[in-house]
């Protein structure tokens, strides 16, 4: 089995040693005085005027109906302790210190993730990367139904992995100048690696196409190109991927050119690409120059971060300037309005306590790096390419009900409707944070199909709608992707499957077997019973009511003579017609059975049947002879009744005893 200990959310350390430590969140006194400060010095801006029919801007949004009265609720109500504690209670948490990769001066850095270990033995590991700026303890949520799910057998469990990326909540910062979508992969790499598990897959939470600067993608995409000896298998959502072209792939494009030529699903695409590809274009729009391009998407509605630290600045000194920008990131996620999201006031603020109190500028500028530098992308040749699952979304109309968020902590969270009460955030309020740009405008289609250009893409999910807040809007989504991916690899690699139990086990006809003495006349033998098995009906179970009746065979011609029927006397106890031990009916001396039903032992699931000629024939020896061993039995001479199972006989051998029918056996022939 997987190294680690733990199960659900009472796991322990994972068992390395002290390179792994349990970790408890515990934010200093003093950060919480001085937000509280912060808090009641807070000076908000002047809303616009409105014109003389009394309407206001449409051109920006205007918060502070909305922003006043979180400020008041993160005042006077919210405990930042009591989430504190949930958080600890849910959620098995860890902190372990890595080596960076490619530090020449031995450099550190310490990361921060939750483990959960499955109690089931067929689970694998799963590396579940949180969509950037999201932490690992926000989707606690997510862990009971990848972990231990209602029908473990019909649904995969994993031993789960959540890290927190570098410079997020509780995780160092990367130092200066090293490139972050490499470092952090190798960390995250490493990280699976120290706590056993060699071989594992990997899954963003969020859509690539979303993510600021394309960070979840780059990720996972880094994981897979460069990591394919341990990450065997990835799951991408809403990948920002191309057509394929003539000169990277040729195949590929022929395919995509035949497909696309005549508008249907065949080689690997399907109708609805095409209907969702049609769509994409009637919600594009048109620059000054002619140019047909998409609205931004997600939190690139920010544009490009080319420099971080005049925001940090500003979020770093103010907890109401990012419970602002959070605001605002929410709505440009989210797929229905923070309302739809199920994000109360209360998961509101504790998101936005976990970038404030732990400062937020290194977000920004692993952010801004990612943004202002393209990775590069190494070329991989077919015979390597890597596994990938494709989730995609077509952007068509999401009939399905938005499942409750929880920003944090393990529950469910939320009350799948946001509300309009005190702890609601009013979902109309919400929608001006996006401007004019219509939610769903302007999100590029990618068919799955166009990932064989670089990857093995083994399965593909096409979803309604758009990806939006996926983990907390349409967690299950994720799910399907995931155990969809595990299915496939499962099946193709078999570094994946979990390993024997310790000692192994002996096969099912080699613990329990029958072994017969051939009779002193010499007449059986194994050739002439095997020909007479055929003949014979399969065997059937003993059923409640007993054993069917023994038809004699003869064997010999003392076999076939039938012993003389004797009256016992008055003392000598006589077991009942089809007494047998250990579950095996009784044979008489001299007489085999015809038909001899499945003898099992306690505690297993399988059973030897033991079959033997009707008719003629003059062999006795079981099926299963071969490969049987122990000791052998005397058919001819009437045995004691003994335990099969008695101290001192052979934990796998059987012995099949009868009792005598009298004192005196049958009369035997002079040899």
């Amino acid at each position: 089995m997987y190294a680690g200990t733990g199960t659900g959310s009472a796991a322990v350390t994972p068992g390395v040693g002290d390179e792994v430590r349990p970790y408890r969140i515990h934010v200093p006194t003093k950060h919480l005085d001085l937000t509280r400060q912060k808090l009641e010095l807070t000076r908000l801006p002047h809303e616009g005027a409105a014109n003389s029919l009394g309407l206001k801007s449409t051109d920006w949004w205007e918060p502070k109906p909305l922003v006043e009265p979180l400020v008041d609720f993160w005042l006077e109500k919210y405990s930042w302790r009591e989430q504190e504690e949930a958080l600890n209670k849910s959620l098995p948490q860890f902190r372990t210190s890595l080596p960076l990769p490619g530090s020449d001066d031995g450099g550190q850095l310490r990361l921060h993730f939750v483990h959960v270990k499955s109690p089931h033995s067929h689970a694998i590991p799963l590396l579940l990367i949180p969509p950037f700026p999201f932490t690992s303890v926000s989707f606690g949520h997510l862990v009971q139904p990848l972990t231990n799910p209602d029908n473990s057998h019909e649904e995969q469990p994993f031993h789960l992995v959540i890290p927190s990326l570098p410079g997020l909540a509780f995780s160092d910062h990367l130092p200066n100048n090293i490139a972050p979508i490499p470092t952090t992969a190798g960390l995250f790499n490493s990280l699976m690696s120290r706590l056993g598990y060699q071989h594992y897959l990997s899954s963003s939470c969020g859509a690539g196409n979303l993510s600021p600067a394309e960070i979840d993608f780059k990720l996972v995409n880094h994981l897979a190109i460069h990591h394919q000896e341990s990450c065997v298998g990835n799951h991408m959502i809403n990948p920002p991927l191309k057509a394929p072209k003539i000169q990277e792939a040729p195949w590929e494009w022929t395919k995509w050119a035949v497909a696309n030529f005549f508008r249907t699903g065949i080689l690997g695409y399907d109708d609805d690409d095409f209907v969702a590809l049609e769509r994409a274009q009637q919600n594009s729009w048109t620059t000054t120059k002619g140019t047909v391009r998409g609205l931004k998407d997600g939190l690139n509605g920010f544009g490009v971060l080319r420099e971080p630290n005049t925001l940090a600045y500003a979020l770093c000194d103010s907890p109401v300037g990012m419970l602002v920008f959070v605001l605002k990131a929410l709505a440009l996620l989210s797929a229905t309005g923070l309302g739809g999201g199920g994000f109360e006031q209360e998961k509101i603020i504790t998101l936005t306590s976990l970038a404030w109190l732990y400062y937020p500028e290194a977000a920004l500028r692993f952010w801004s790096h990612c943004a202002t530098h393209d990775e590069e992308h190494t070329k991989v040749e077919a015979a390597t390419k890597p596994k990938v699952a494709i989730t995609v979304f077509n952007g068509g109309k999401d009939t399905s009900t938005p499942t409750g968020a929880a920003v944090a902590g393990g529950g469910n969270g939320g009350n799948g409707n946001g509300g309009e009460g005190s702890n609601g955030v009013e979902m109309a309020a919400i929608e001006g944070l996006v401007g004019n740009e219509k939610t769903g405008k302007g999100e590029r289609y990618v068919c799955p199909a166009w990932g064989n250009t670089r990857y093995t893409v083994v399965h593909t999910q096409r979803a309604t709608g758009r990806a939006g807040l996926l983990a907390f809007e349409r967690p299950e989504i994720i799910l399907s992707g995931v155990r969809g991916l595990a299915k496939e690899v499962l099946t193709r690699d078999s570094r994946l499957r979990p390993a024997a139990p310790a000692g192994g086990g002996v096969a099912p006809l080699e613990q329990i077997v029958v072994v017969p003495q051939p009779t002193p006349s010499g007449a059986a033998t194994a050739s002439t019973a095997a020909a007479a098995a055929k003949q014979t009906p399969a065997p059937t179970s003993i059923s409640a009511q007993g054993p069917p009746k023994p038809t004699p065979i003869p064997t010999s011609p003392i076999a076939a003579q039938k012993a003389p029927e004797q009256t016992p006397p008055p003392d000598q106890k006589v077991p009942p017609s089809g007494t047998a031990t250990a579950n095996v009916p009784a044979v008489a001396a001299g007489v085999v059975p015809a038909k001899l039903g499945t003898v099992q032992e306690e505690g297993e699931d399988h059973a030897v049947e033991i079959e033997h000629a009707e008719g003629g024939g003059n062999s006795n020896k079981p099926k299963g002879l071969d490969k049987g061993k122990g000791k052998e039995l005397d058919l001819t001479t009437p045995p004691t009744i003994r335990d099969p199972f008695a101290e001192g006989e052979s934990p796998d051998t059987l012995v099949v005893n009868t009792p005598p029918l009298d004192k005196t056996p049958s009369p035997r022939p002079s040899p």
